[in-house]
């Protein structure tokens, strides 16, 4: 099985770093699965030996009102499908600073838009602190860019023909 709690994943991830394997981590909500979301994927996995993605839990999504849309462990259901996709964890945390301390990544990756490290929120701000802290890199993807919240908001919710 590919969805691991993040506990054990941190035992995984040890045992292939300590066998030589590069470690590649994603970190996000992934509410809406779609072609910008696949492509990050497949562009983080080239960067490593083992892509490992977690998902943020339901209740520290801060995406607005009726979000998520889809239930953590059905967004966590849909990226493992993902052949590219190794392991699928569901985190704990507001944002991915802990999981970074536990799972020990070689590679954090993010999407171009945060490429700045410009983030309203402050996460990525944080998480590249703590990247500093535990001697990973930062890689950032180029592929198309979409939008959860406003495919959402455009085509989903707003729209009662759906």
């Amino acid at each position: 099985m590919k969805i691991i709690a993040l506990e054990k994943l941190s035992h995984i991830t040890q045992k292939l770093k300590s066998e030589g394997k590069k470690v590649v981590l994603c970190h996000g909500c992934f509410d809406l699965m779609h072609p910008g979301h696949i492509k990050y994927f497949q562009a983080a996995r080239k960067m490593g030996d083992v892509l490992v993605v977690t998902v943020t839990p339901d209740v520290y999504v801060d995406k607005g009102h009726g979000r998520p849309v889809f239930h953590e462990n059905l967004r966590a259901e849909c990226i493992a499908a993902l052949e590219c996709v190794n392991y699928v964890a569901i985190n704990k945390w507001p944002t991915a600073e802990e999981t970074l301390r536990l799972l020990r990544p070689d590679i954090y990756v993010k999407g171009q838009e945060f490429e700045n490290l410009d983030d309203k929120t402050g996460k990525i701000q944080k998480e590249y602190k703590v990247l500093r802290e535990i001697g990973a890199e930062m890689r950032f993807t180029h592929e198309i860019v979409f939008s959860s919240t406003k495919l959402l908001n455009n085509y989903f919710l707003n729209n009662n023909s759906v």
